[in-house]
C-alpha cells in the first residue's frame, strides 16, 4: 500500500521530475517518505526564498517545471516572494506544502505553524492552489495542477494536511495530462505581414525556445527583432537583431517607423516598455499579437490579435510567407543597435562600462547561462546586450523585481543544464538577501561563478533618492568581506578592479567548483 505522500512523488517522477528543491520538517515527514527510491535528487536549500529561486532557475534552464516542498505556514509564506516572480515570468513552478490536520483549519486554535487561511493566501499568487482533503482528491489535484502550467505557466500549489499524507492512496494515478493546443487561423496574420513593407517584430519571453523558427520568420519578412528581457539570447549577433530595450527612446523610434508591428509572445508590459514610468509606450502601427495566453491578449488591444503556441505558429508563418528582397531592415535595424548603445551612457553614467563587462564575461565563458539579480550592471545589460544563447539571460529585475535572485536561480540553473556554464551577476546588496544560498553551490560542488559588483551600496536607489533631492537614506548597508564568505563556504575566489575583470577571468577559468568573483568597484582604476 502507497500512502498519499508516496503516491505524490510517485506521480511527480512519473511526469518526468528529477529534482526536488526543498527543506523537510514535522509537517511534510510523509512527504518525504515518498521520495525515497524512487529517483528523485533532493537539494536542500538554507531558506525556503531560497528553494522557490532555485526552482525558478532550474526551470527556465530545461523547460521543466521546478518542484519545491516546504512546510506549512513559514514554508510556504517565505516561497511566496518566488511564485509571485514566477507568476510575473511565466515560469512553471510546482509548490508542494503541508498544512495543518482538516478539523483544525480556520479555528485559530494556536496549531504550530498555524494560518487563519494557507489556501487563501496562496490562490492570491499562485495560478492555481488545492487542497487535498482526502485519498480521492490526490489524481484530480494533481491533473488540475499539470493542467494550470499549459498555455502561459507560473506557479502551482497543492497542500496535504497532516492528516491525509498518511493515507491509504489509489493504485493508479493519471500519468499525463498534457494537450496540444489546436493552431489557430493564420491566413489573416499571414495577409497583413505581405501587405507590411517595414515590418517589426517584438520578440518576448514566450520566444525563447524558438530561436530557429524565429530567425527564419524575421528574414522571409526583413524585419528588425527587437528583443524584450525574457527574449535575449535569440538571434545573437544576426544583421536583424536589436537587442536592446523598446523603453529606450532609439528604439521607440524604429518601432514608431515601423508600418505593422509583430508582438510575440510579450506581455508589452511597462518594465520592458515603459521602465522609465513616462506612462508612455512605443507607437504602434497595425499592432499584431501572438500569445499562449487569451487573457493577456485581451490586456493590450491590438489590430489583430491571435491566441496561439509559438512552437507551432511560428514555423507555420515562416513557411506561409514568401521571401522579399532584402531591402532596408538590417539597415533599420544598425541604426537602432548603435543609437541605443550610445544612448545608454546617456541615461546613467558608468552603465556603458558595466555592459562592456558583461561583454567580457560573455567572452570568456560563451555560450553561458546569465542569471542576475536587480544590481546596476544588469539594469544596463537589460537596457542593451545581445546575449549568446536563447533563453541563456534571465533576471529578477523585471516582472515582480525580487532581490536575492541571483545566487539561488543560478544553482537551479546549473542543476538543469549541467554542460553549460552558468555566471550569477549580482550587487553586494542583493547577494546579502540569499547569501547562505552559496552552501549549497558547494555542497554540490556546482561550477557556477558568482560575480559581485561591490560599491557597499544600493546605489541605483541612492542614486534616484538624491536626484529627487532626498538624501539617501538607508542606501549604505556594510558589505562582507566577500573573500572570507568564500573561505567560509569552501568557494574559490578571486578580487579584481573593472579594469583588471579581464585577466581576473583569466586566472578563474577553468572553473573546477564554485566561485566568488568580486569587482572592487571602490577601487580606483
Amino acid at each position: 500500500m502507497k500512502t498519499i505522500g508516496q503516491a505524490l512523488a510517485q506521480n511527480l517522477v512519473d511526469r518526468g521530475v528529477e529534482v526536488i528543491f526543498g527543506i523537510p520538517g514535522v509537517h511534510t515527514i510523509e512527504l518525504y517518505r515518498g521520495i525515497e527510491g524512487v529517483g528523485i535528487r533532493h537539494i536542500t536549500p538554507r531558506h525556503e526564498q531560497g528553494a522557490g529561486f532555485m526552482a525558478d532557475g532550474y526551470a527556465r534552464a530545461c523547460g521543466k517545471p521546478g518542484v519545491v516542498f516546504v512546510i506549512t505556514g513559514p514554508g510556504l509564506v517565505n516561497t511566496l516572494t518566488p511564485m509571485a516572480q514566477a507568476r510575473a515570468d511565466s515560469i512553471p513552478m510546482i509548490v508542494v506544502t503541508g498544512v495543518n490536520r482538516r478539523d483544525s483549519l480556520g479555528k485559530g486554535l494556536g496549531m504550530l505553524h498555524e494560518l487563519p487561511d494557507q489556501l487563501g493566501l496562496s490562490q492570491m499568487v499562485a495560478k492555481h492552489s488545492e487542497q487535498i482533503k482526502d485519498a480521492a482528491d490526490l489524481e484530480g489535484a494533481l491533473i488540475r495542477a499539470y493542467t494550470a502550467l499549459e498555455g502561459r505557466p507560473g506557479p502551482v500549489h497543492i497542500e496535504v494536511p497532516t492528516d491525509v499524507m498518511p493515507l491509504a492512496a489509489p493504485e493508479t494515478l493519471a500519468a499525463s495530462t498534457t494537450k496540444a493546443q489546436a493552431l489557430p487561423e493564420l491566413t489573416p496574420v499571414l495577409a497583413a505581414l505581405a501587405q507590411a513593407r517595414t515590418p517589426v517584430i517584438l520578440a518576448g519571453g514566450g520566444c525563447r525556445t524558438q530561436d530557429k523558427a524565429l530567425t527564419q520568420l524575421a528574414e522571409k519578412l526583413d524585419a528588425p527583432v527587437v528583443q524584450t528581457v525574457n527574449g535575449r539570447g535569440l538571434m545573437h549577433g544576426h544583421p536583424l537583431t536589436v537587442a536592446a530595450s523598446p523603453s529606450l527612446e532609439s528604439v521607440r523610434a524604429l518601432i514608431g517607423a515601423a508600418d505593422c508591428v509583430l508582438a510575440l509572445g510579450t506581455e508589452l508590459g511597462p518594465t520592458d516598455y515603459d521602465m522609465y514610468a513616462t506612462g508612455t509606450y512605443p507607437a504602434m502601427q497595425t499592432l499584431i499579437r501572438i500569445d499562449i495566453c487569451a487573457e493577456q491578449c485581451a490586456r493590450h488591444p491590438a489590430d489583430l490579435t491571435l491566441v496561439g503556441d509559438l512552437a507551432r505558429c511560428l514555423p507555420q508563418l515562416a513557411e506561409g510567407l514568401d521571401a522579399r528582397p532584402s531591402a532596408s531592415g538590417a539597415a533599420r535595424a544598425e541604426v537602432a543597435r548603435n543609437a541605443s548603445r550610445a544612448e545608454l551612457e546617456t541615461l546613467t553614467s558608468g552603465y556603458g562600462a558595466l555592459v562592456a563587462q558583461i561583454e567580457i564575461l560573455r567572452s570568456a565563458l560563451p555560450g553561458a547561462i546569465m542569471v542576475g539579480d536587480s544590481t546596476q550592471a544588469v539594469y544596463a545589460a537589460n537596457l542593451c546586450y545581445d546575449h549568446d544563447r536563447p533563453g541563456g539571460w534571465f533576471n529578477g529585475a523585471t516582472g515582480f523585481g525580487a532581490l536575492g535572485y541571483a545566487i539561488p536561480a543560478a544553482i537551479g540553473a546549473a542543476l538543469a543544464a549541467p554542460e553549460a556554464p552558468v555566471i550569477a551577476l549580482m550587487g553586494d546588496g542583493g547577494a546579502q538577501f540569499t547569501l547562505p544560498e552559496l552552501g549549497v553551490a558547494s555542497d554540490e560542488a556546482l561550477p557556477i561563478l558568482f560575480v559581485v559588483w561591490n560599491n557597499n551600496a544600493y546605489l541605483e536607489i541612492a542614486n534616484a533618492m538624491e536626484a529627487s533631492g532626498i538624501s539617501a537614506t538607508g542606501c549604505h548597508p556594510s558589505a562582507p568581506e566577500f573573500e572570507a564568505v568564500a573561505q567560509s563556504y569552501r568557494l574559490g575566489y578571486r578580487r579584481s578592479s573593472p579594469a583588471g575583470l579581464q585577466a581576473a577571468l583569466a586566472d578563474c577559468l577553468p572553473l573546477s567548483g564554485p566561485m566568488i568573483l568580486e569587482i572592487d568597484m571602490r577601487s580606483a582604476d
